[in-house]
């Protein structure tokens, strides 16, 4: 019953009341196919439909006569003038454009990697992407490297929720430089008229004593509170009947009150569902009528089935007739990423992402779930959405990502960001970037661009690389590597590391500098907060079962970590107890795959 009333009052609020007649008609192409999510703008009113999965529309318009516009991607708009005693069919022709093939950009790209076939483990009819370790590269021949800068978290609280199951986790949900991200390792203000600040560190390896770790830390500069520009988000909420458990739907509207909390006079909430209908549940609504915002949140009920497309391309929609010039547009994406009706697989879901890049428009994918949580699904998504992911197992780290760290989830001061090394092979004979693992299909496709991320204000990231150190390298070596420095320098340069990125709205590729010194120190003397870095990301090989820590055990994590950690710290506290479940998770399989044999 509750459902029932649920979808009538959501037909009432998406037609609008003051209607004296009802437009009816369909949209298809030149051989009779129907056009799904053809937009349909209501001259009179100004207001903007689309056409459902089946091609169909009804429309409420104040008179019989009126005139329409309808338009879809790849095809030609169509104006016409329309009675609303008629019923009209609308053919649209194509535009004859050739159509840009999206190939799959790279996470990280040094060289060509020979692809091996993988069996993917999908537990409960999860979906990940498979992933493909990064290796061991020589210097000489591959000096440079270079990987996204992406805030993305959303590894970790999923990683979490496995281990509080006291299951294993799937190796390909584990990304490391998420679970890195996850932790604040220090912050350093960027020079006033700078974008990004450099530190770098250079120990031994923990786990491997033969290698050295090599520590990166890159800092966003903040926006200052008074001026953060105004918001116009777009929440997109699945309410299908897969949302309808605890830890999906109601989550979600915890979280969502949450965020509602930090709006201002001048930020605009708008609020899009898909389920048992596709349409605007909250019209544009100012940020101080919170009461308004929240019972709107309050009010959402689970049912039907999950059109994500049409949801997506209505929220896009919405956001662009309320764009803020110079302000913060964004679409935020809450749902358990089990599409189901229209677009449904990665690549369709890349592509139809991919045409709204140029808009201005941001993505944040929030993921909440199990047993049939996409998670390769949302974060090609978020990626394409030149957004950022996050995944909300518990309403703590939906006050993580929506409250304690919003203005690194959603105020950009930098896009398409990424950064490039170049290792001086003086002093590095290989070296192996621990995280950015490349997506199986991704490495099969010929192109080597990497796809740059956003950056949040204030966000803090910490990359670590394993190096094999050089002995008795020539200058002349070192000189066709692109290098002049004599070995004797007072200022040895471990490599060249350059950011590249744009200014938000802006087109112009910029990029920051900095020589990481080559001076070595011990692992013991480094700040606890890398040390426990490090603990982290030994802590993802380890789940990842990475053949480069397999003479390393949970004992050598608990000790780093114990030793490091910030007793004062909550989330590095809860680290040490994720530690502990692994360890008894991992030594039980172990010892069951000893009884089999």
């Amino acid at each position: 019953m509750k459902r029932t009333i649920f979808i009538l009052l959501l037909g009432l609020q998406i037609i609008s009341a003051s209607g004296q007649a009802y437009l009816r008609g369909e949209v298809t192409d030149e051989k009779n196919a129907p056009l799904a999510n053809a937009k349909i703008v209501l001259h009179s009113t100004g207001y903007v439909y689309s056409s459902g999965s089946s091609g169909l529309f009804g429309i409420t318009i104040p008179n019989r006569m009126d005139s329409i516009t309808v338009s879809m991607d790849g095809y030609q708009s169509v104006s016409m003038e329309v009675d609303a005693s008629v019923y009209q069919s609308i053919v649209m022709k194509p535009l004859f454009t050739s159509v840009t093939v999206q190939k799959n950009k790279l996470l990280s790209f040094t060289r060509n990697l020979q692809l091996q076939e993988r069996q993917n483990w999908r537990p409960f009819g999860e979906s990940y992407s498979s992933l493909v370790e990064n290796e061991f590269v020589n210097t000489t021949k591959y000096p440079e490297t270079g990987f996204a800068i992406r805030i993305d978290k959303a590894s970790y609280s999923n990683v979490r929720r496995f281990l509080n199951m006291n299951m294993k986790v799937p190796p390909d949900a584990v990304r490391a430089e998420e679970l890195l991200s996850y932790f604040n390792f220090g912050y350093t203000p960027p020079e006033e008229d700078s974008v990004f600040a450099f530190r770098s560190f250079l120990s031994d390896c923990p786990w491997n004593p033969a290698n050295q770790l090599f520590f990166l830390n890159v800092s966003a500069k903040k926006i200052p509170p008074e001026k953060i520009p105004a918001s116009n988000l777009v929440f997109l909420i699945d309410i299908s009947g897969s949302m309808d458990m605890p830890n999906r739907l109601p989550l979600l509207k915890s979280a969502f009150k949450l965020l509602v909390d930090n709006l201002r006079e001048q930020d605009t909430i708008s609020i899009v569902v898909y389920g048992s209908a596709v349409g605007v549940w909250l019209t544009p609504t100012s940020g101080k009528e919170k009461i308004k915002i929240r019972k709107a949140i309050e009010d959402l009920q689970p049912g039907g089935s999950t059109p994500g497309q049409s949801g997506i391309l209505s929220a896009y929609r919405l956001a662009k007739s309320q764009f803020i010039v110079g302000g913060n547009n964004r679409v935020i994406l809450a749902t358990d990423g089990d599409f189901n009706v229209g677009q449904t697989t990665e690549e369709e879901l890349d592509n139809l992402i991919t045409r709204h890049q140029e808009s201005g428009i941001y993505l944040t994918c929030l993921g909440v779930g199990m047993g049939n949580y996409k998670d390769s699904k949302l974060e090609v998504l978020a990626k394409k959405g030149n957004g950022n992911f996050s995944y909300l197992d518990n309403e703590q780290e939906a006050e993580k990502v929506l409250v304690k760290e919003l203005t690194q989830t959603l105020y950009t001061v930098a896009d398409d960001a990424y950064l490039n090394i170049k290792f001086n092979d003086r002093y590095t004979k290989a070296y192996r970037l621990i995280g950015y693992d490349n997506k199986l299909k991704a490495l099969s496709d010929s192109v080597t661009a990497i796809e740059g991320g956003e950056v949040g204000s204030g966000y803090s990231l910490t990359a670590l690389f394993e190096i094999v150190s050089a002995t008795g390298v020539t200058d002349t070596v070192s000189a066709a590597a692109g290098y002049s420095e004599p070995a004797s320098s007072a200022d040895p340069m471990l490599g060249m590391v350059t950011v590249h990125y744009r200014l938000p709205a802006d087109s112009v590729l910029r990029c920051s500098n900095f020589r990481a010194p080559a001076t070595p120190g011990t692992f013991s003397t480094l700040s606890a907060s890398f040390r426990f870095a490090a603990s982290v990301a030994l802590f993802a090989s380890l789940l990842k079962e990475s053949k480069y820590v397999k003479t390393s055990n949970w004992n050598e994590v608990s000790a780093i970590a114990n030793q490091s950690y910030d007793m004062n710290d909550p989330i590095q506290t809860e680290f040490i107890t994720m530690i502990d479940k692994a360890k008894k998770i991992y030594a039980k399989s172990r010892r069951k795959r000893s009884k089999q044999r």
